[in-house]
């Protein structure tokens, strides 16, 4: 039986990049949830979809043409029709989009099926917001990650400044703050760690450090043997 683990929390916690360091030193199929969302705000765009008109988006959440790939030198891929669209998944924009459309019931009701189909194999990382609440309830281990807003904030500050982006170390964090509680407070789905969750701070961890914890939590009840 496929073993799966979910990594849930909020923006900018780490759970993205531990949850695909953990798929590949388990071998592990990886479903990153929030590209899902990505893909489809990026989808919609393209398509001239209203991101108001829930019964369209949810149609195109159904079938439109996704794809993800781990390349020869271990980096991530999305592909839209075939077009690796990467990069533009990963702005600021686009991301804010996603986190709207993402408290549609139709929408979310719509990439319930091809979320669960990513549970095969020997094993599945499950990274997003409500793998261990809602998609995977019955998860054989529930992680929760989180760190200061300040904090998250600060990562993605950094990341953008690698890239060459002007941009606001103060206005990430209302960001943060702001998609923290459109996220926590929507009617559907909301971010919320599972009861039988064991929750993390890596506010003061390390990549690394949290990955070893993880792995640590996985050996420690049996789930894979090392």
């Amino acid at each position: 039986m496929t073993k799966i683990i979910t990594i849930d929390g909020p923006s900018g916690s780490g759970k993205g990049t531990v949850s695909r360091m953990i798929a590949d030193k388990l071998s592990f199929n990886y479903l990153d949830s929030g590209a899902l969302y990505r893909l489809l705000t990026i989808a919609a765009s393209r398509r001239k979809v209203d991101t108001n008109d829930v019964t369209a988006l949810s149609m195109l959440a159904e079938h439109m043409d996704i794809r993800f790939i781990t390349s020869a030198d271990g980096q991530f891929k999305a592909l839209l029709e075939e077009e690796d669209v990467t990069d533009e998944m990963r702005t600021e924009n686009t991301g804010v989009h996603a986190s709207k459309i993402a408290a549609y019931n139709e929408v979310r009701g719509a990439l319930l099926k091809r979320q669960r189909s990513f549970a095969c194999g020997e094993g599945l990382i499950a990274d997003g917001r409500d793998m261990g609440t809602v998609v995977f309830p019955e998860a054989d281990l529930k992680i929760y990650l989180t760190a200061s807003i300040d904090e998250r904030a600060n990562r993605r500050y950094k990341e953008l400044i690698e890239k060459g982006e002007d941009v606001s170390l103060r206005a990430l964090a209302e960001q943060v703050r702001a998609r923290d509680e459109r996220d926590m407070n929507r009617e559907v789905s909301p971010l919320v760690a599972a009861e039988d969750a064991i929750e993390l701070d890596s506010s003061l961890m390390s990549a690394k450090e949290v990955l070893e914890t993880v792995l640590h939590i996985i050996d420690f009840k049996g789930l894979v043997s090392f």
